[in-house]
């Protein structure tokens, strides 16, 4: 228990992947929501080459970045890697093993896919959200569709392709893909975000260019048949008896929801609730419940879903650390079931202590 009776949670975030800047709004919104009364936050940034900084490093960098809507914790750091190799030196670490609790909103890759989690396992640090088999899944849509699928659970159609597929065979890769698939499709990074690296192919030479965007983010691209549907999402909350949250809608006037439209374009309109029959928002719940328990999910997540014009329902996908700023889906859609921002960080941090204590109980 951290002094003066308030548990202190590191908030960790930045990080190595393309959803740096992302991570850092996030983070942002966080620290100046949660509640004081019963927490001492200690922010601790991530640089993009991968150096862990302190908190007071971190407090420092963005105090640099101060007042910028998306920014990078290397700015203003470039003499940092000349003195301290990638990771985290002996202070970071001292900090790491003094938490109480860690919440983790490093997105993407090294954050949101595993990786982070294994080390909070072995160092034996209670955190936020899921773990290191949900959050693989939840990472790798290729993988997580496999499961979903498996599962009987509606995803849509999609081939995978690896990059010694598309070095080796490309012009059979290219027929497999407009045969069982079609234009238009997507094609996007096995383990990305954000939409980053994610192309929409109307015509061959789209599905080229895609193909090779999205393959030098990972090794692994996921070519999805175009669902013409509405975009709606839901918040699931909880640990074994997760609750889902009502549902909103994205509206956006770009041919998708790209980087662009998530964050940058103001006619991307976010509706909530969304103007659906009762009885297709009760399916919908009960789909992201089951998304929730079927890749093991602990914490959070948020389901995104596909509806299309005459009823049918495809999953999107389930993302284990959703967007956490005040103004994000995740957080907006539990305002509106009437958990205020502040205090779902609160539940949220509950949640990873239960399980941390389930842990050490079984041990």
């Amino acid at each position: 228990m951290a002094r003066e009776g308030r548990l202190l949670v590191g908030i960790l975030f930045g990080g190595r992947s393309a959803e740096h800047e992302v991570s850092i709004v996030s983070a942002q919104g966080v620290m100046a929501a949660i509640d004081q009364d019963r927490f001492r936050a200690a922010p601790m940034g991530v640089t993009k080459e991968g150096t862990w900084l302190t908190p007071r490093e971190t407090q420092a960098a963005l105090d640099a970045i101060k007042g910028e809507r998306m920014a990078s914790l290397s700015a203003g750091r470039q003499g940092l890697e000349e003195t301290r190799a990638r990771g985290f030196s002996g202070q970071a670490l001292t900090v790491l093993r003094k938490v109480d609790v860690l919440l983790p909103l490093v997105h993407g890759t090294y954050g949101e896919d595993g990786s982070l989690q294994g080390l909070l396992e072995i160092l034996g640090i209670p955190y936020v959200g899921a773990g290191v088999t949900a959050s693989a899944l939840g990472m790798d849509k290729a993988l997580q569709q496999m499961v979903l699928r498996q599962a009987g659970l509606p995803v849509p159609p999609s081939l995978v392709v690896t990059w010694p597929q598309w070095k080796n065979e490309m012009n059979a890769v290219v027929r497999q893909v407009e045969s069982e698939l079609g234009y238009p499709c997507f094609v996007k990074p096995a383990n990305g975000g954000s939409s980053i690296g994610t192309v929409k192919a109307h015509s061959q030479q789209d599905l080229t260019n895609g193909l090779a965007e999205a393959l030098r983010y990972d090794r692994k691209a996921l070519v999805e048949q175009a669902i013409d549907g509405r975009h709606i999402e839901c918040s699931v909350l909880g640990n074994d008896d997760p609750q889902a949250s009502p549902l909103g809608e994205i509206v956006f006037a770009r041919d998708f929801y790209d980087y662009v439209a998530k964050y940058e374009d103001p006619r991307t309109r976010l509706i909530i609730p969304a103007d659906l029959p009762p009885q297709v928002s009760e399916r919908l719940q009960a789909l992201a419940i089951t998304v929730f328990k079927t890749i093991d999910c602990a914490g959070m997540g948020r389901v995104d879903f596909f509806v299309t014009h005459d009823g049918q329902v495809y999953i999107n996908e389930i993302n284990t650390i959703p967007g956490f700023t005040p103004m994000s889906m995740y957080p907006k859609l539990w305002e509106t079931a009437g958990l205020s921002y502040s205090d779902l960080i609160t539940r949220l941090i509950e949640l990873g202590l239960e399980r941390h204590q389930e842990k050490q109980r079984r041990a």
